[in-house]
C-alpha cells in the first residue's frame, strides 16, 4: 500500500513528479496517477534543468522520466537526479529499446523501465513497485539481469552498439536524429571538439572509417529504434 495514514486518520499520497517533452505524454501520465487512489502529480516539466530545481523544492516520493529531452539526454538526468535527491525513486518510461538502455538506466540509478507501449495497469503497477523499493522491468529483461548475476559474466552484446558509452550512445542518437556536430555540441552542452572526440571512439567501435558511414549509421540505426513511434 502506497499511501500511509496521516493526521486523523487520512491517506497521504504518494507524490510523482512527471518529466517528458511531449506536452501530450504528460497530460495522458497525469491523468493515470491522478486517477489512482494512492498516488498524485506534484509537478510536471520538460527539462532537465527545471526538474532538478523542482524537485529539490517540492521533493517527491518519485519521478517518471523520458530518455529523450529537449535540451539533455535523460539518462544524464537520471545522474542528476541521483546525486541532487538519491532518495527519489525513477521509473523511465520510453520508447526506446529496453534490451539497450534499461540496464544502463538502472546504473544510472532508475528503479524500473517502462516501454511506452505498455498498458496504463503495467505503468501504475512499476510506479507502485519503484516506492515498495522493488525493480521493475519486464520479464525479458529480468531474466538477463538473472543470467548476469548468477554467471558473473557479461552477456554478449547482440549489437556493437552495446559498446558505446552513455555519452557516446548520445551523440550517436543525435546524429540519428539528423544534428549537425555543432547543434549536438550545444544540446549537450559542450565543446565541438568534444562530439569529435566522441565520434571518433563511436567510428572505432563500430567499425566505421569515414564520418558519412558514420551518419548513415546513425540514421538508419535512429529509424529503425524509432519505427514512426515520437521520441
Amino acid at each position: 500500500m502506497l499511501g500511509f495514514a496521516g493526521m486523523q486518520g487520512k491517506t497521504v499520497k504518494a507524490r510523482v513528479y512527471l518529466v517528458d517533452d511531449h506536452p501530450l505524454v504528460r497530460e495522458s501520465l497525469a491523468n493515470l496517477i491522478n486517477q489512482q487512489t494512492d498516488m498524485e502529480v506534484c509537478g510536471e516539466t520538460d527539462t532537465s534543468s527545471r526538474a532538478l530545481d523542482e524537485m529539490n523544492a517540492l521533493q517527491p516520493d518519485l519521478a517518471i522520466v523520458d530518455i529523450s529531452l529537449k535540451e539533455s539526454s535523460g539518462l544524464e538526468l537520471i545522474k542528476a537526479i541521483k546525486a541532487k535527491v538519491p532518495q527519489l525513486a525513477i521509473i523511465v518510461l520510453s520508447m526506446h529499446d529496453e534490451e539497450l538502455y534499461a540496464e544502463r538506466c538502472i546504473r544510472a540509478g532508475a528503479s524500473g523501465y517502462v516501454m511506452k507501449r505498455e498498458s496504463s495497469m503495467r505503468i501504475a503497477v512499476a510506479v507502485r513497485e519503484a516506492l515498495a523499493g522493488k525493480l521493475s522491468v519486464s520479464d525479458q529483461i529480468a531474466a538477463v539481469f538473472a543470467e548476469k548475476f548468477v554467471s558473473r559474466r557479461k552477456i554478449d552484446a547482440t549489437s556493437p552498439i552495446h559498446a558505446l558509452s552513455d555519452r557516446e550512445l548520445e551523440v550517436f542518437g543525435l546524429l540519428g536524429k539528423g544534428l549537425a556536430t555543432r547543434q549536438v555540441a550545444e544540446k549537450m552542452n559542450v565543446s565541438i571538439k568534444t562530439v569529435q572526440a566522441y565520434c571518433a571512439r563511436i567510428k572505432q567501435k563500430l567499425h566505421l572509417s569515414t564520418a558519412t558511414e558514420l551518419l548513415r549509421e546513425a540514421i538508419h540505426w535512429h529509424d529503425q529504434n524509432t519505427d514512426g513511434l515520437v521520441s
